[in-house]
């Protein structure tokens, strides 16, 4: 959690109980459903809160935009990102049954009321989003195949509508179709520690 106040010091009281819950939450559902990794539990706040609000430094979401998590697993980044923006509606989705249980219970438990979640595939999922977030689910083309239909026309935010996606590693060749409207961003630009040398969030307008 310090890491975390580190980089957002404004948090609210309930904001700043809601992030702390979420070590227990996903300690005691990691013992019965494998959401995260066993052996990185203990980097639960480095490795995937604050990675997903890596995004939250490229954008922070007006109120009343409409957020999609393509491919939640957990919860990342849906539900970090939930809790920063409590003015933002977010629809957190994955095609595995068990890992949106997780996510639905962890979102219950700290009172999230601006999260909904579904267990469907992308290509299932028809309403309409001024964004969508993923955390490495497939690859950029692919990806907008599928969430082209889902972006909404109206703009609400100072970036224009459409994908923000957390990769790692090399992305030249991948971004490389959508030269014009792809921005990379490096996120050991906003974070210190030494897990976000190679860690980026992808923004491509749709």
């Amino acid at each position: 959690m310090e890491t975390i106040l580190k980089y957002f010091p404004g948090l609210t009281t309930q904001q700043q109980q809601q992030l702390a819950a979420l070590y227990g939450l996903y300690a005691d559902w990691n013992a019965k459903i494998n959401v995260i990794s066993r052996k990185d539990i203990d980097n639960l706040y480095l490795h995937h809160v604050l990675h997903s609000l890596g995004i939250a430094q490229v954008i922070r979401f007006a109120a009343g935009t409409r957020v999609m998590d393509l491919g939640t697993g957990g919860g990342f980044p849906g539900i970090p990102l939930a809790i920063l923006h409590p003015g933002v509606q977010f629809h957190l989705i994955d095609s595995i049954g068990k890992k949106i249980k997780v996510a639905t219970e962890v979102a219950r438990t700290i009172g999230l009321t601006n999260v909904t979640l579904s267990h469907t595939r992308a290509e299932e999922e028809k309403a309409p989003f001024h964004f969508v977030v993923s955390r490495a689910v497939m690859p950029l083309t692919d990806l907008l195949k599928v969430i082209r239909k889902n972006i909404a026309p109206e703009q609400f935010n100072a970036l224009p509508n459409g994908l923000l996606c957390l990769k790692g590693g090399e992305l030249a060749n991948e971004t490389l179709p959508f030269k014009h409207r792809a921005v990379t961003y490096e996120l050991n630009k906003f974070f210190d520690e030494a897990f976000f040398l190679t860690k980026k969030v992808v923004y491509v307008s749709v």
